[in-house]
Order: C-alpha cells, then structure tokens, then sequence
C-alpha cells in the first residue's frame, strides 16, 4: 500500500461515520463510463464543496490493495449495476496537486519542478507496492508494464486539486506547460491511455481553459458549477440532505438554509456548501466559516477591478438585487477579463456568488458570503458602495423615525441614479429600487418580495430577526398616485394582518413619484404610518 498508488481505503473510512452524508452515486456515473467513450472526466466546483472527500470516496472504491465491502455496501451504491464488478478491482493513482505545490513553495523552488515530483513519488510508489521496473523504462512504460504483467490491473487516476499549478503559476508558461505535458503523456497518448488508462477522475476549482492551451485536458467531459450536468446532485449538499442532517443533529433548518443555502443546479435546486452545514453542526454555531477554509484575497482583489460598472454591480449585488450575467466569454483562468462580466463569472466558479441558469443571473447567495463582501468593500475602500452602505443605514433610521422627507430624498435619489430610463416605471425596476436603497437590510431584517399577504402581494416586506428590536415594515412604491393612496391600498388589501403575530410594531411605507412632472423631476413624496391592530 502507497501514499499515491494505491493508497487504500483509510482515507475514507475516516469520514465515512454517522455524520456523512452519502454521495456514492457518484461512483455509479464513473462506473458507467470505465473503459468506454467519455472515461475521462474533469469536474470543477468551489473550494469547500467536498473535492477532497470524493476523491477519498473513489480511491476507496476502486483500489485493489484493499477490500471495502463494509465501507460501501450499506451505501447507495450497492444497489447500482456494476457495484460487484468494479469495486476494488484497479490500481489506483491518486494525486492532491497542492501538496506537491506547497512542498516546492517551501522549497523556494520553481513550479515547474512539480512534474518531476510527481513522477518520482509515483515511481517510488510503485516499487514499494511490489512492481518491478526495467533499466530503461520511462515512467509511462513502467505504468504499462504493471498493467500487462501477470494478474495486471488498469489504472484509475484520481487527481484533487488538478489546477493547483495552473492557478499558482498563472504568470509562469513554462511551469504550466511542463505540468500540462505530464497530463498529456497520460491522457493524451495513443500508445498509452487506451490501454492503461481505465478512467480518470480529476476535480479543481476552474473549468479548462478554452484558447487551446491546455489541449493536453482536451479529451475530459467537462462538468463545471455553471454546467453540471448528470454530476449537479454531487456539486455540494442537496436541500433534502442538509433537512435530514438538521433533523438527526436537532440543529435549526431555517438558520442553516439563511447562512448556507443560495446556490442553485439546474434539475437539482438549492445547493448548500457542505464544509460550512458541518461546520455549523459540529460547533452548534452559525457562522462564516469561508474565510477559515480560504483566503479572502481573492474577492478583495477581484470586486476592486476597474471595469465598467462593476462597482455599481457590486452595490446591486450586496442589496440583495439578482444580476444578468454572460458566462459564455470567460476564458476560464485568473488573469485574462475583458470586462465585468468575467469576473462576475469567476466568482461564479470561486463560490462568491451564486448561478441562476434558468434567468442567466448571478447572486450573493446566503449570509456567509454577505459579510465576506461586507468584509471586503470595507477593505479595499470601495468608496461608491461604502457610501451607499451608510446612506442606506440612514434611510433605516429615517424610516423608523418617520422622517418622511428624507425617506422620499433617499428613495428618488437611488431611483435616478441606478435605474435606466427605458425601464424607470417597470414593476420589477420598482421594486429592485426598493431593495437598493435598503441594501443594509441584512443586519437586522429578513427581506421578502411580493409576499403573499391578507388579498393580495406586499411590494417588498421587512421583518425583524429575532435579536432585533426594530419594527416591521411593509412597503408599496407606485407611481402618479398619491403617498396616501399606495397606504390605502396597503390597508384595503390587508397586507398586514399575515404580520400580526410578530409581537412589533408595524410600519406602513407608501411612497410614490409623478412620472410627468413639469419641471422635468420624477419627484418622490413618502407617508409613514403605524400600522393599528384592531
């Protein structure tokens, strides 16, 4: 048994407790593609979203070194065609590239010693679990020799982390093209892959790159966080999962969702990052656990770029407003954006926001990610959305305090800067003003769009977090109607009543714009009202 070729069961059978929640279907959909077109498959997904445990999960599997019935066959993949047939029936290599990244960094060396580590901590492996090179092998001849000897098994290859070197050394051409030919040699040879290669399993945080470059990968079917395809359920925790585990752990489902949730896949629904949901239960805490897992540096670096309107996106973004974005130009690798919606696009892949596939839209997806990038404007000093932070704090404390004009100053304010024209009366537009100029909110209110209420749906709803001892406020924008009247309609579809039970004050919030005013100005009028529970 080796540290990387065949490496054994261990690994796994330390995760595999009471408190891990099963995703061995995803042996069952390598199964199907061993030794068959489409056996090479490259999956791309956030930092934290259980990379390294699928790779443990696979090499468990699959190694011959080692039998993991009692691992496996109380797992859904027991009851799968080919559980029999394919566990723990291949050599395995298994490879975290940041390890082998790190030990150069601590060596002060070149990133293009990476490769020659690897084949020497490969051919090393392989005496040590028994095989025999000749005098001149190379290392793909000794991985063939293994392969066509006696009682010889094909390899899996199972690579964690397989763009450690391509992220690191984003500068440096010649340490990735050395790091790409070891990939191609393995993937991309004729006289190699077909025969030794059964399939090959390698995961990382960005998608292959699409100038060519990296035509050594060329031959993997990509499944990445905006695509995933067959492989959604397995990109992080499923809704379903993350209820079960609150259940057994008697933990908060609707504090789980609100912190963790946010992330959507198509034919899946809500994805929860399964570091942070074990995290929480582990310490009974709810908190950020993003910044303890990775570093920050690179939201910091990327939301201070200087493109056009990404500032403003920004803003949007932390009000809570859902944004269009293209996906479609990213180049998939750090350094080259032609414009906002590249780096809105590799936040995407980062996890720092969240994929809407259906509307085409990006947003911040749950209250972790929220203070990191309340952590982050404050940091690099983002001056456009600071300001926007404390005027909408101020707008808070204007509303509770029934400083009408102010309110109706704010509102019109947000309403000319951030909306266009040609959209400046759409109901939608209406509302994402609403959430702009409130964009705070977040710090001691939970925010609800066309709430169903009493006869019909609230505009935009506030209510109170429990550790809040702020009013709920109910809010109805309309336009060449009086401040009075969008109050009335409040009251006339009983808005309220669904908010009675609360135990807070109510606050009715009409306000409304003359979209033909003479002089040219949309002007905003505001009423406030206490809301009277008969």
């Amino acid at each position: 048994m080796g540290v990387y070729v065949n490496p054994g069961n261990a690994g796994f059978a330390r995760i595999a407790g009471s408190r891990y929640v099963d995703k061995t279907g995803l042996v069952a959909l390598i199964n199907e593609r061993i030794d068959d077109e489409g056996n090479l498959v490259c999956i791309s997904r956030p930092r934290r979203f259980g990379k390294s445990y699928a790779a443990k999960m696979l090499t468990a599997y699959y190694d011959c070194s080692c039998d993991s019935h009692s691992l496996f066959d109380d797992k859904k993949i027991a009851g799968s065609d080919g559980y029999e047939r394919h566990l723990n029936q291949y050599n395995v290599i298994c490879l975290d590239i940041t390890g082998f990244t790190s030990s150069v960094k601590m060596r002060n060396g070149s990133l293009r010693l990476v490769p020659e580590m690897i084949e020497k901590a490969i051919w090393k492996d392989l005496i040590e679990v028994g095989f025999l090179p000749k005098q001149d092998d190379t290392l793909n001849d000794f991985l063939l020799r293994c392969v066509e000897s006696e009682g010889g098994k094909p390899f899996i290859f199972i690579i964690d982390e397989w763009d450690a070197v391509i992220r690191e050394a984003k500068d440096d051409s010649s340490a990735q093209e050395a790091y790409l030919n070891l990939l191609r040699g393995w993937f991309k040879n004729n006289n190699f892959t077909p025969k030794a290669v059964a399939a090959a399993y390698m995961t990382g945080i960005l998608p292959i790159k699409k100038d060519g470059s990296q035509s050594a990968i060329s031959d993997f079917e990509e499944f990445s966080v905006i695509k995933p395809r067959s492989f959604g359920p397995y990109v992080g925790f499923t809704e379903s999962e993350v209820r079960k585990l609150c259940d057994l752990h008697q933990v908060s489902f609707d504090n789980m969702k609100r912190w963790y949730d946010g992330y959507t896949i198509e034919g899946v629904g809500s994805v929860y990052n399964p570091n942070s949901v074990m995290e929480a239960i582990k310490y009974n805490d709810f908190d950020s656990y993003w910044a303890k897992s990775s570093s920050a540096e690179p939201l910091l670096y990327y939301i201070s770029q200087d493109y056009n309107g990404l500032t403003k996106t920004i803003a949007e973004l932390i009000g809570g407003v859902e944004v269009i974005v293209n996906t479609t130009k990213f180049a998939n690798d750090l350094t080259t954006f032609k414009g906002k919606d590249d780096v809105l696009t590799l936040l995407i892949h980062l996890g720092y926001l969240a994929y809407d596939a259906d509307r085409g839209t990006v947003r911040i997806p749950n209250e972790e990610i929220r203070r990191e990038f309340q952590w982050s404007i404050h940091e690099v000093r983002h001056e456009a959305t600071l300001k926007r932070l404390e005027e909408s704090e101020r707008l808070f404390v204007d509303t509770i305090h029934r400083h009408e004009e102010a309110v109706a100053a704010q509102i019109e304010k947000v309403h000319m800067e951030e909306t266009v024209p040609l959209h400046y009366n759409r109901e939608d537009s209406l509302r994402s003003v609403i959430k702009l100029a409130y964009y705070s909110y977040r710090d001691h209110y939970l925010q609800f769009e066309e709430l169903p209420a009493g006869e019909g749906y609230a505009d935009v709803v506030y209510l109170p977090r429990t550790d809040s001892n702020w009013p709920a406020l109910v809010i109805e924008l309309k336009w060449n109607k009086t401040a009075e009247g969008a109050i009335d309609q409040i009251l006339r579809k009983k808005y309220p009543v669904c908010l009675e039970n609360l135990g807070c004050p109510i606050l009715l919030v009409g306000i409304t714009y003359d979209r033909d005013a003479k002089d040219g100005q949309k002007k905003h009028t505001c009423r406030i009202t206490e809301y009277t529970i008969e």
